[in-house]
């Protein structure tokens, strides 16, 4: 029996790993990443806790002249520069959802580049376990961000 069979723990390592096309396309996710944290590093974030997306040429926010609210996602920007600087309450406290997604987009840069080089599946055992629960949750995150960014601008909450 030198031919390894299908259950053979030789060919179940094999399957185990990524195939080359799939650890490319890790690699390209891994590098969109670091690019994205690399920005967010080299931002200076503005103190108002929104608008450091100006600097990269993109338009101020209407919402806030237009109906004197926060969008979603006001201070996301900051909020990914604040953490890339590591200082992660302010980042909190700039955009709550912001800070946990830059936290997220480092844990995926880390587990993307591991994945990339090694050929684990350890990526796909984390995105497999994410279901329906995980969407919901993360929506209410979002809506709940996006209160606590309204009483922020409205000068509710210092």
């Amino acid at each position: 029996m030198s031919v390894a069979s299908s259950s053979s723990p030789v060919a179940t390592r094999q399957r185990a790993h990524l195939s080359i096309r799939e650890r490319l396309v890790v690699a390209a996710l891994s590098l969109c990443a670091i690019t994205l944290l690399s920005v967010a590093a080299w931002l200076q974030p503005a103190s108002a806790g929104m608008g450091t997306h100006t600097q990269l040429g993109i338009p101020a926010c209407s919402w806030p002249a237009t109906i004197g609210l926060p969008c979603p996602s006001c201070g996301m920007t900051t909020a990914f520069a604040l953490a890339a600087d590591g200082r992660f309450f302010d980042s909190f406290r700039a955009q709550p959802i912001g800070f946990l997604l830059a936290l997220a987009t480092a844990g995926f840069a880390v587990v993307s580049s591991y994945a990339a080089l090694t050929g684990s599946r350890m990526l796909s055992a984390i995105t497999d376990k994410i279901g329906g629960r995980f969407w919901w949750f993360f929506g209410a995150a979002v809506l709940l961000s996006w209160g606590y960014k309204m009483l922020t601008f409205g000068g509710l909450i210092a």
